[in-house]
């Protein structure tokens, strides 16, 4: 039987670890909550780049690297596909295709941070659902904006500026109570894909919001490249390496 080595942080990495059994291992960052009811093995931290991956599937007898990271997880994609090419192993990935603006949406595309800047000068009030990046960038706010950062972290509120800690899924209904009381007149995000639209994005298009994301990254080339969880659950199931296949 193949030995997998699944690189998750992501719902469909996690839906996919539920499937694993005891002798392959799901890898996280560290960055979020550890999943404690898997039955397969986690493992929690870096590699140390490419060569310590490289090491490290060797040591471990590793078949088969899957990569479900977030799309815009560059360089860990970039030393996942290295790593295996160094190991003489296979890497699939899973590359959910972005989301597409459809009726009502206004949407635009920046290339990083000094694009973005400039994107969002004509602003007030930005909801930022980057991640951390934001917070490296408190000190830089313009006297004529306030900014919501939404993250894994809460902080504590400045004059300038308010850092939500909490963690997704998000409600229709929620996101909606939270744009109200905001009064945001922009939302900046990563179109980071999946099955279906973001209620963010959803809220967004209901108060005629424009939504600023940034591009993103290109990715290295894989063995195989899987648009859909369900696609990739098929052909892992075709190597018998699944315990059950969960869907939810």
């Amino acid at each position: 039987m193949k030995r997998i080595l699944l690189l998750g942080g992501t719902g469909d990495a996690l839906r996919l670890a539920r499937s694993l059994g005891p002798s392959h291992i799901y890898s996280l960052a560290g960055l979020g909550r550890v999943p404690v009811d898997l039955m397969c093995q986690v493992r929690v931290g870096g590699f140390g780049g490419a060569q310590g991956l490289a090491a490290f599937i060797a040591a471990e007898c590793i078949d088969l690297l899957v990569d479900a990271t977030h799309p815009y997880a560059a360089q860990i994609s970039t030393n996942a596909a290295s790593a295996a090419e160094q190991a003489g192993i296979p890497c699939w990935a899973l590359r959910r295709p972005a989301w597409q603006a459809g009726e009502g949406d206004d949407w635009h595309e920046v290339s990083g941070w000094a694009e973005l800047t400039e994107a969002m000068n004509d602003f007030r009030r930005p909801f930022f659902t980057l991640g951390r990046e934001p917070l490296a960038h408190l000190h830089e706010i313009p006297a004529h904006q306030h900014w919501t950062v939404r993250c894994l972290d809460a902080q504590a509120p400045t004059e300038r500026a308010e850092i939500i800690g909490d963690r997704g899924p998000f409600s229709l209904e929620a996101e909606r109570q939270l744009f109200e009381r905001l009064n945001s007149d922009v939302l900046i995000s990563k179109n980071s894909g999946g099955d279906s639209t973001e209620p963010k994005l959803q809220v967004a298009r209901e108060r005629g919001l424009p939504v600023l994301f940034l591009r993103r990254p290109m990715l290295p080339a894989v063995t195989r490249e899987f648009l859909r969880r369900d696609d990739l659950l098929t052909a892992l199931m075709a190597l018998g390496v699944l315990t059950g296949v969960s869907t939810g």
